[in-house]
């Protein structure tokens, strides 16, 4: 079991231990009694050891009178099962199947808020700056080479950005204009890419430049979709965020982040900038 795993566990049992005081039951064992459960069960759950079900969860909150607080016990319960996927094992059989998987998430989400300080977001990628992304993804991990069908399902997302209502509010660092994937033609390709789309009307495009105060540390990247889920990517896993309160979190730090941005003609020039620093670079 992970630290965080561990972690989230015992602060879960010790939010239902004080439950369980404050409704007048001085012991595991009186609590025990009455819910028909084993002692140990109650000691398990109580110092983190044991993972409870949802419908544990909804006993506990009926014999507590915390029936108010059940909604966000089982969303913990879920981030807890949900909580770190290994990298790897996300992608023992290529990328392909993790960029298939997004999809459905991005045709239900209403309101995208995305972070990526180092790296220009993937549903606005060119196809050719994709490919060298995954390449570096399939070398790294060491899987099997998929990555022109990972290409191609990355790019299908970008449909979404022309159909329905969604609203998608991206924060780019500048310095996601400059990490160089592919080379200076790959790049100045990626940076039109970029001009071209900040002109869709329900895509906010904002920059936070290298020197900009900031009134939060840039941190990882981020991807949150409505108020529902947010993932978060790591070298070793993916992070899958769900419990309200933490969702809460990210979405202040978004809000903090959109201080730091520039937005319209100040992100042109910067993107025109960095087009061109490429078109200075030699091309061999």
């Amino acid at each position: 079991m992970s630290s965080q795993v561990e972690e989230a566990l015992q602060a879960l049992g010790a939010r239902l231990r004080g439950f369980r005081k404050d409704a007048g039951f001085s012991s595991g064992r009186a609590f025990a009694h009455a819910t028909a459960w084993q002692e140990s069960k109650v000691s398990r759950i109580e110092n983190g050891k044991q993972r409870p079900s949802e419908d544990d969860i909804r006993v506990w909150c009926e014999a507590t009178g915390q029936g108010d607080q059940l909604g966000d016990l089982i969303a913990i319960v879920r981030h807890v099962d949900e909580l770190w996927l290994e990298m790897r094992r996300l992608l023992q059989t290529g990328a392909e199947k993790r960029q298939q998987q997004a999809i459905p998430v991005y045709g239900k989400t209403k309101v995208f808020r995305i972070w990526h300080p180092t790296v220009v977001w993937g549903t606005l990628q060119t196809s050719e700056y994709a490919s060298e992304v995954f390449k570096q993804v399939v070398s790294y991990y060491g899987i099997p080479d998929d990555a022109e069908a990972a290409v191609a399902k990355r790019l299908e997302r970008q449909q979404y950005l022309y159909q329905g209502d969604r609203i998608f509010n991206v924060l780019l660092g500048e310095q996601a204009l400059y990490t160089n994937f592919g080379g200076p033609e790959v790049m100045k390709g990626q940076l039109d890419r970029l001009l071209a789309v900040v002109r869709l009307p329900r895509l906010s495009l904002g920059i936070v430049r290298r020197s900009a105060p900031t009134a939060i540390w840039p941190g990882n990247s981020f991807s949150m979709f409505d108020e529902k889920l947010v993932l978060v990517e790591t070298y070793s896993a993916e992070l899958s965020v769900s419990q309200p309160r933490e969702i809460e979190m990210y979405a202040k730090a978004f809000a903090l982040l959109q201080q730091s941005a520039v937005y319209g003609a100040a992100v042109r020039d910067l993107i025109l900038n960095a087009i061109q620093h490429f078109g200075r670079m030699p091309t061999d």
